[in-house]
């Protein structure tokens, strides 16, 4: 009992360890893709700074329901393949270990981590999906109302996208050398003019640019016609889309509302968000006998196959949210389906090998 004690706890580590590591690399590279995203938005929107690294935190937040049950996956696979690389795992074997060595180190773990995806899924993700929505609002309301920077270029627009760039901007807020660009369809208006003034209404939905002494140009691009106009004074009204707080994105929605809803699209929804913590158990389940390696294979021998598997599974549960939503399948079957085919796969691979040997056995006998 004790050396099984001491040999879980050794699994158990080497385990933790792996998926951590896993789980934080890929984190990782979803994340540099995020920041991509975030910083792209908030050049376009002129996001104030401080806001930019918050909205990245809550992004990981969203991200880690995703992560955590493919690092779990890995982190199985690759922890007990350098077992069995190593020849440890046939050592413990020869040692009389069993079967309940092998899973009881994941099933704890799975366990655990299946509980604080529940938790993260169900309740923390989408808050902070409701927290990110409001936060990003919040950066474009403050964005859309701060002043016009000398030297860089702003964007406004709702229908008819504008562009403005000042070249300097004095302490009343007087614009020296602007340029403006507007597109309304196929017509474009780019007008010059040494100075300009900037104003915003009450309600920070429209933004007055009054033009002095300059040129506006009006035409199709590629087109041989177009006007060209020279005015003293030339104003400019610029709407900007009205921003509101009120969370509209389905995955920002509670868990609860979402289990009191009738709609197809939210009922989906929760199918999907109790689905996380099903998955990583499943795949738990799955990793100990994939793990397992012939002699003279390399740890990472089996890493591709469950990188296929987990994309499957992924694909499949995503198909079943979709068919949810439209009613293709009846909401009391659910994403089951998808759980109970990737478990008669481990199943499968657990019980198939010595399926397999003792049918070969019978038939030598025969």
């Amino acid at each position: 009992m004790r050396t099984g004690t001491i040999l879980g706890r050794y699994v158990l580590r080497e385990v933790v360890v792996a998926w951590l590591a896993v789980t934080g690399v890929l984190l990782v590279i979803l994340l540099a893709n995020e920041v991509v995203g975030v910083m792209e938005r908030a050049a376009a929107n002129q996001y104030p700074q401080s806001m930019v690294l918050e909205l990245i935190g809550l992004s990981s937040l969203q991200y880690l329901s995703i992560v955590i049950p493919v690092g779990l996956l890995l982190g199985v696979v690759l922890a007990y393949g350098r077992l069995y690389a190593d020849s440890e795992m046939a050592a413990a074997l020869a040692c009389g270990a069993g079967p309940l060595q092998l899973y009881a180190p994941v099933a704890l773990l799975a366990l655990l981590v299946a509980a604080g995806l529940a938790w993260l899924s169900l309740v923390l993700a989408p808050e902070a999906t409701a927290q990110a929505l409001s936060l990003r609002n919040a950066a474009l309301r403050a964005g859309q109302l701060a002043p016009i920077a000398s030297g860089k270029f702003r964007s406004f627009g709702a229908g008819t996208r504008a562009v403005l760039y000042a070249q300097s901007v004095a302490r009343d807020g007087t614009l020296g050398d602007v340029f403006l660009e507007r597109n309304d369809g196929y017509q474009v208006e780019v007008a010059l003019a040494g100075r300009a003034t900037h104003a915003v209404t009450a309600d920070g939905l429209t933004h007055i640019l009054t033009l002095y002494d300059g040129e506006r140009f009006e035409g199709v691009p590629g087109s041989p016609e177009f006007r060209i106009v020279r005015f003293a004074e030339h104003v400019v009204t610029l709407q900007i889309p009205a921003i509101t707080d009120v969370v509209r994105d389905l995955e920002a929605r509670s868990t609860g509302s979402l289990r009191d809803s009738r709609d197809r699209a939210e009922r989906a929804e929760l199918h999907w968000r109790i689905s996380m913590p099903i998955m990583c158990l499943v795949l738990a389940l799955l990793a100990v006998p994939l793990s397992k390696l012939r002699p003279r294979q390399g740890r990472y021998a089996r890493v591709w196959i469950a990188v296929l598997i987990f994309f499957i599974y992924y694909n499949l549960a995503t198909t079943g949210r979709t068919w949810i939503a439209r009613g293709t399948v009846p909401e009391g079957i659910g994403l089951w389906w998808t759980h109970v085919l990737v478990a008669l796969l481990a199943l499968a691979v657990i019980l198939g090998p010595g399926l397999l040997n003792r049918l070969r056995y019978r038939l030598r006998g025969l």
